[in-house]
């Protein structure tokens, strides 16, 4: 019985440590999907945002980060670009 204990806790530890990575590969996978021109018009670097997702990656905590505000503050202006609701810079 205390086998049985100890393997559930150990799933639940795979299964939360497992979440990280899928949030990580869920923000690289939609940085991948959208296309250049859409970046292009948000004004935002598609390139530093894989680069920056993958690097964090390499901490648990870097990685849900970063993501994390990729996913919360990014995406909706590169989708809303991709759409074509956009805001033109303001001239500075």
């Amino acid at each position: 019985m205390e086998a049985l204990g100890r393997l559930g806790w150990e799933l639940l530890a795979v299964s939360l440590s497992a979440v990280p990575l899928g949030i990580s590969l869920w923000a690289l996978l939609d940085i991948a999907r959208r296309p250049a021109w859409a970046w292009g018009l948000s004004g935002r670097n598609r390139v530093g945002w894989l680069t920056a997702v993958l690097v964090g990656t390499c901490s648990v905590i870097g990685g849900l980060l970063i993501s994390g505000w990729y996913l919360l503050k990014v995406r909706p202006v590169v989708s809303a670009a991709e759409e074509g609701r956009f805001s033109p810079p303001m001239a500075g």
